[in-house]
């Protein structure tokens, strides 16, 4: 088994005591954990209304799809798992998210899938973790939730921003540009990505010369525009969300060239139903993550679209989501029990050494032939750290064409800890 945490201590203590016991000559016993009602219960608070709506399909058709896939392979001990999606708005709405919280966790959900956003989590993270609920996050990027006091129950499978921030700074460097203007949203997720990207951009040689806040939601960005330009700006970061759809056009306005635009995971999206579409072609974006496979992402596609209606166009995030509820489920089932605690101590254990699993069915088989496993999913390797952070992950690097759609160029894979 993995090196359990000082933050999972209670948990290997409990494994400690066990092997004592059965040194000793007594019955062997099992680490002991707040006792479970036998039903692994998930709740999703991801946006489903608000600014950041735009960023929840791929990650609901994630979660539908895993809970989907473990249900049909047998569910976790011998049940089928139960799925409760809550929506958490954005950050115009900082009432929505505690109050999706306080409802999952009055219905005694074991874990929570959410939020999107980092500074979404920042509301909820403390209610979650201290009701010794695990909170995982499919998209939250934010270097200081690594050390977030959250008494070992958060994780997350996107990586942190130290990782993302890096790789869009060399690769903006590394294009010829020589002095870069910043857009960027005020906020956790904001800040942390202009920190990073910034200080890389300046020690491989290159100048920030304007980086301008903005708040969230705001629709107005003309006059941030004309600072980064009368800056002297031969390339622009814009980090944001759906603000991106404001920003661009004022960008276009100025006749500010479109390629030389660089943009992250918040707004590297589909602009083909844009009038501006074709104003974008050769910028480019990164979106933690690598090639998902086509077969993975079209069952994922199929599904939602057989449960809402509704064509799934973008992407980001899918293996993430996914891969968190596979994990989720995986340490239920190591551990023998649906609480939080006993989930919150198997989830570095099923993610790291042991035998390699890809799938829930192999690592449900293996875990009942008393196998230790080490599950590699559709979004890489995880291998989860002792703050909750998937150390071995990549980024795709993307570049719009002419119809406004990126296209994945390169993969950069690094480790997002450092």
């Amino acid at each position: 088994m993995s090196v359990f945490s000082a933050k999972r201590a209670l948990g290997s203590v409990a494994a400690i005591a066990a092997a004592a016991i059965a040194l000793s000559g007594c019955a062997a016993a099992t680490p002991t954990y707040a006792k479970g009602d036998g039903v692994l219960k998930i709740g999703g608070i991801l946006p489903t209304t608000g600014a950041l709506a735009f960023l929840s399909p791929p990650m609901i058709a994630g979660a539908d799809l895993a809970i989907q896939d473990i249900n049909a392979a047998g569910g976790v001990l011998g049940k089928p798992v139960t799925w409760s999606l809550e929506d958490s708005s954005d950050g115009d709405h900082p009432e929505v998210a505690p109050a999706a919280a306080k409802k999952l966790l009055g219905e005694g959900v074991d874990a929570i899938v959410g939020a999107a956003a980092s500074g979404v989590t920042r509301s909820i993270i403390d209610t979650i973790t201290k009701a010794k609920v695990v909170e995982i996050s499919p998209s939250n990027t934010a270097p200081d939730l690594s050390t977030w006091k959250d008494g070992g129950y958060y994780f997350r499978t996107a990586p942190s921003d130290l990782l993302q921030g890096g790789v869009v700074g060399n690769q903006i460097v590394q294009d010829g540009n020589s002095n870069v203007g910043i857009i960027y949203q005020q906020t956790a997720y904001g800040e942390g990505l202009e920190k990073k990207a910034a200080a890389v951009i300046e020690a491989a040689g290159a100048k920030v010369v304007d980086a301008e806040a903005f708040k969230e939601g705001e629709t107005n960005f003309d006059t941030v525009v004309d600072k980064v330009i009368a800056a002297g700006a031969d390339s622009v970061l814009v980090v944001s969300y759906d603000e991106v759809k404001k920003i661009i056009p004022a960008l276009q306005k100025k006749q500010f060239d479109g390629s030389k635009i660089y943009l992250v995971d918040g707004n590297t999206v589909d602009f083909s139903d844009q009038s501006w579409k074709g104003y974008v072609a050769g910028a480019q974006g990164t979106i933690p993550g690598g090639k998902v496979d086509d077969a993975f992402k079209q069952r994922a596609a199929d599904l939602y679209q057989k449960t809402y209606g509704k064509t799934l166009n973008d992407f980001t995030y899918l293996a993430e989501s996914y891969d968190a509820v596979i994990l989720l489920a995986l340490a239920a089932e190591q551990a023998g029990s649906d609480s939080g605690e006993a989930i919150m101590n198997n989830m570095i254990s099923v993610s790291t050494g042991g035998e390699k699993v890809s799938s829930f069915a192999d690592g449900l088989a293996a875990i009942k032939a008393k196998k230790d496993i080490d599950y590699e999913g559709y979004s890489g390797p995880i291998e989860f750290d002792k703050n909750g952070d998937p150390t071995g992950a990549s980024i795709g690097i993307y570049k719009y064409d002419a119809t406004g759609k990126p296209a994945l160029q390169n993969v950069v894979a690094g480790n997002s800890v450092k």
